[in-house]
């Protein structure tokens, strides 16, 4: 069973049918899962959330100065994390929202030590605001929270896709998918699991990774449990 973990979703969790913006019960319906998920279990539970539901830089801030759309798409991040808090709250799950970017009336700054006691006194932990510098992604600033806190695994929720695959299974009925793979073969055959810069820091570091359908009923409670769910992505 892990201990500590972070979970890295997409924003574009929360948009619901619409396909943008937040829908508080959709919200409220991934906070249920993943309040279930912990209950009874040691685990220490760190989340890391996307802006995509609310602003992508590279599609919204076409002819943008890069650094402020990046700038931007991280206010988005807080956004939705503070949504993410209440809907973990009105679950029943003491939360906090911790962001790179202080704005000291809405949520802590990020400190890692502190991170780590809210982690240790059973509160889910959310991460906002990117890692606070422009032109990484939410993949990188998963990996870096994950190694700071001492997370012994990233968990790459994905909507409706149970793994790794060598083709989009969506569009490719006869796609291939990999029970696990090296942090190495992930990088030489291209694999869209992360991005490079985050892949990197992984295997440099041996961080495990596991991609995973967070819809499939049970899959995030087996794999706090230690079990085999999605690819696993790993230094061995």
């Amino acid at each position: 069973m892990y201990k500590r973990v972070i979970l890295k979703v997409s924003g574009e969790f929360l948009a619901g049918t619409q396909g943008y913006g937040i829908d508080p019960e959709q919200a409220l319906t991934l906070a249920r899962s993943i309040v279930a998920a912990l209950e009874g279990t040691p685990v220490e539970l760190a989340i890391v959330i996307g802006g995509g539901n609310l602003w992508r830089g590279a599609r919204n801030g076409s002819g943008m100065d890069a650094a402020t759309a990046d700038y931007i798409g991280m206010l988005g991040t807080v956004m939705n994390a503070m949504a993410l808090q209440d809907a973990m709250e009105q679950a029943g799950r003491p939360t906090r929202v911790m962001t790179a970017i202080q704005m000291a009336q809405v949520a802590e700054p990020y400190i890692r030590r502190r991170a780590m006691r809210h982690l240790e006194k059973g509160r889910v932990v959310i991460f906002g605001g990117g890692n606070g510098a422009p032109f990484f992604t939410t993949d990188t600033t998963a990996t870096l929270r994950a190694l700071e806190i001492g997370a012994e695994v990233v968990l790459m929720a994905k909507n409706r896709v149970d793994g790794v695959y060598n083709s989009d299974p969506r569009k490719n009925p006869d796609a291939t998918r990999y029970d696990q793979l090296t942090h190495l073969q992930v990088v030489e055959q291209r694999l869209e699991v992360m991005d490079a810069t985050a892949i990197t820091l992984c295997m440099d570091r041996g961080l495990d990774i596991v991609v995973f359908d967070i819809f499939e009923e049970g899959n995030l409670r087996r794999l706090f449990h230690g079990e085999r769910v999605g690819t696993l992505i790993s230094s061995r």
